[in-house]
């Protein structure tokens, strides 16, 4: 039944079915990496270096050994057989167990006992001399090191440009100069950092939360020196992620060498505060934009500078001037990216990775200049909307912002909004409207998969896709159950096991586009050798029939004429009882050997600006903030979203990452920052209690509207991924709804009551 959450499907979307793991996840029977049973584990403690900048001298082991249950104890002094693994899609950092501090928190040694209590004890008994140096913690620091992105990235070759910029902006009618800044933050998924490692017949087993099973097993195979084909990657579910779990860390070879060296299975559960120095974050950002606008509105001229905190040893950046210069008819376009080298661990990808800071600091900064336009902000984005990239001139497969805008301002009532900032009010309350524009690349990847029919209607589905909460399994069923004409319930679908046929990573919201297509093509070929086997016999209700015009539905085979078989009869006549096909889908644009990169742990992606047209989902938000007059405490009672993304499986796991997004938003606009202590380059509020996210209590209000669209330029499918789309405008929304309820323009994030109070 349709409701809220599960919004009734109108043209392009599929139905709201339940998940198939709910049953699983509520119940408690779902398992996740460390639920894995293993014989006789021992348990690993990892010890972290207390200084961000130096080197080890020595170690004083004695104490420790001395804890009974003591097993081993790995440093860089007997933990040597690990290779070297380059940094980029494969590992999040190059940081190896030395005696090199590249920041604090790195691992520098790993106790390994009988029982958890016993290693966690050794792990404090271990003494560590340090020759420490100052480090740079931050932006502002002495001692950084500063790279242009385009030099030194692998995945950002260049900085987007169009036309003469810097004469567009000189003679512009309007312009703005502005600098934004957006913090640190930190995935902190409910799922901590865990690796078990079993080793059996020199095979080894991993089970640890992945969102990319063979980049895991390929990554640690290389990481351990042997041949892939004896490491198998097994993780069904995973409890949150948001990119922190794409890539291999540094734990994995370890624990798998200590699993090796005592002959037995090892169990690693990292704390919550290693859990910020051990894995990756959303790196620290700063902005300076410059927008120029002819009196009329129209946009001549836009320059993006942007700078991202990365570590030393690793040239991490996301770089989202690859889509803010795409998102309106600029004009002029320049661009440049800057990394900013510091004695922190290596940021990583973290939902929306690129668009997060990058629109947000646009999506003000539009604000900012429909202000000194004296323009509403929605009718000055719809003067400056476009069908074509105005860097390349490539035109949009589709593009629905303005009927998002449309639809979420009618239903949010942006027209009764009073445009004088402080001018709206309820007794102490000051209110704030204010509007931004969301945008994710269409990312679709190579993927593989194997589905198997049964003469009784039952489907299986097997491919190495990730559940990571955003409903692989359902939508992935229901691909397989539309396609051959069974219920969801007659379908069963198996992920996250290296073991099984590969698909990419789950990130840059790729996977229900990608598997779905993989799956759409053997289904294809399950229903080609059904069809022919029933329209090329001798007799039967479908003899005759042209093959291409049968369909499977109601678990059976119908022709256009309505004439149908049942699906058992179909099979007597094959002379099997099962068809099992695997199929490949490589999208449009990447290399001809992009399936046997995947299995080696290389996927292909492309969308976004690379093919032939741009391909983003978009969406427009609407923010009602409330500011108390005196305490300057801020309330965001309502929002508003619409989004369009071509097909939707299903609306009502569409509906959840869409609310949960925009969520995450406020999280990012008010509350969400990793506090830096710049004197010792250490994270302080490295736990659940300090570090802020949004609760129950400061989100009253989510409406989430499903505009319909059709692309059939994207994949074959027609869908546009969106798990990373609704957090994006969010921020820049809730902003620039401040700005409207105080007249104070805050461009610094989190925005909190002191910086209200301050200005």
């Amino acid at each position: 039944m349709a409701n809220a959450a599960a919004p009734a499907p109108e043209a392009n979307m599929g139905e709201p079915a339940p998940r198939l793991d709910a049953r699983l996840k509520v119940t408690g029977e779902a398992r996740y990496a460390s639920d894995f049973p293993v014989g006789n584990p021992a348990f690993a403690c990892l010890v972290t270096s207390t200084i961000a900048k130096g080197r080890i001298t020595q170690f004083d082991l004695a104490d420790a050994r001395t804890v009974p249950g003591v097993l081993d104890i790995l440093t860089y002094e007997n933990a040597s057989d690990l290779k070297h693994v380059p940094f980029g899609s494969a590992s999040t950092s190059t940081q190896e167990l030395g005696p090199q501090i590249d920041h604090e928190g790195q691992i520098i040694a790993v106790l390994l006992a009988d029982t958890f209590e016993a290693a966690q004890d050794a792990a404090g008994r271990v003494r560590v001399t340090y020759a420490a140096e100052t480090p740079s913690a931050t932006f502002g620091a002495q001692g950084l090191t500063e790279d242009d992105a385009t030099k030194v990235s692998e995945r950002i070759k260049e900085a987007p440009a169009a036309g003469d910029v810097e004469a567009a902006l000189a003679a512009a009618d309007v312009t703005i100069d502005e600098e934004y800044a957006t913090p640190t933050q930190h995935h902190n998924p409910i799922e901590l950092f865990t690796t078990t490692c079993v080793w059996h017949d020199n095979r080894l087993t991993v089970y640890e939360p992945s969102q990319f099973v063979y980049g895991l097993k390929n990554s640690t195979a290389k990481k351990l020196g042997i041949d892939p084909a004896q490491v198998r990657v097994v993780n069904p579910f995973v409890g949150g992620a948001f990119g922190s779990k794409g890539q291999m860390t540094p734990r994995t070879g370890l624990i798998a060498l200590a699993a090796k060296r005592l002959n037995r299975p090892v169990k690693l559960v990292a704390s919550r505060d290693q859990g910020f120095t051990i894995a990756t974050y959303r790196a620290e950002t700063r902005h300076r934009i410059r927008l120029g606008a002819k009196a009329d509105g129209k946009l001549v001229g836009y320059s993006h500078e942007g700078w991202e905190i990365s570590s030393r040893r690793d040239p991490y950046c996301v770089a989202g001037v690859e889509d803010s210069t795409r998102l309106y008819a600029f004009g002029a376009v320049g661009t440049k990216v800057t990394i900013v080298h510091a004695d922190r661990n290596t940021p990583g990808f973290m939902r929306s990775p690129p668009v997060v800071p990058y629109i947000y600091a646009l999506e003000t900064a539009m604000d900012e200049l429909a202000v000194k336009l004296r323009m509403d902000p929605v009718e000055f984005r719809r003067i400056n909307d476009t069908m074509t990239d105005p860097v390349s001139g490539k035109p949009y497969s589709s593009r629905s912002l303005m009927q998002c805008y449309a639809q979420a301002g009618d239903a949010f009532g942006w027209k009764q909004r009073n445009a004088q900032p402080g001018s709206m009010r309820d007794g102490d309350w000051l209110i704030g409207w204010g509007c931004a524009t969301a945008l994710y690349p269409t990312h679709v990847a190579t993927a593989t998969a194997r589905v198997r029919l049964t003469s009784d209607g039952k489907v299986r589905v097997q491919t190495a896709a990730h559940e990571i909460g955003n409903g692989a399994y359902t939508v992935i069923g229901q691909m397989a159950a539309e396609q051959l004409g069974v219920p969801l319930a007659a379908a069963s679908v198996e992920l996250g096991d290296s073991d099984l046929p590969p698909a990419m990573v789950a990130g840059g919201s790729n996977t229900t586009a990608s598997t779905c297509s993989a799956v759409l093509k053997a289904c294809t070929a399950i229903r080609e050798k059904l069809a022919r086997a029933a329209t090329t016999a001798n007799d039967g209700p479908l003899a005759g029939r042209n093959p291409g015009e049968v369909t499977l539905k109601d678990g059976g085979l119908a022709a256009a004429d309505d004439a149908t078989e049942k699906l058992d009869d179909v099979f007597k006549r094959l002379g099997v009882s099962v068809i099992e096909e695997y199929a490949e889908f490589a999208p449009e644009g990447v290399k001809p050997d992009a399936v046997k990169s995947l299995y080696a742990g290389k996927g292909a992606m492309t969308g976004g600006p690379k093919g032939k047209k741009l391909m983003y989902a978009m969406g427009a938000e609407f923010v009602e903030v409330r500011i108390n007059a005196t305490t300057r405490e801020i309330r965001v009672p309502r929002m508003v979203g619409a989004f369009a993304a071509g097909r939707l499986m299903n609306t009502r796991t569409v509906h959840s990452q869409l609310m949960g997004g925009m969520i995450w938003g406020i999280g990012s606009a008010l509350h969400e920052a990793t506090e830096i202590d710049k004197r010792n380059a250490r994270y302080v509020n490295d736990n659940l209690a300090d570090y802020m996210v949004p609760v129950n209590a400061d989100v009253e209000e989510v409406k989430i509207i499903l505009v319909p669209e059709e692309d059939h330029d994207v994949n074959p499918v027609g869908i546009k991924g969106l798990g990373e789309l609704a957090n994006v405008g969010t921020a820049a929304a809730v902003s620039n709804a401040v700005y409207h309820a105080t007249g104070i323009r805050i461009r610094k994030l989190p925005i909190r009551i002191e910086h209200i109070l301050e200005a």
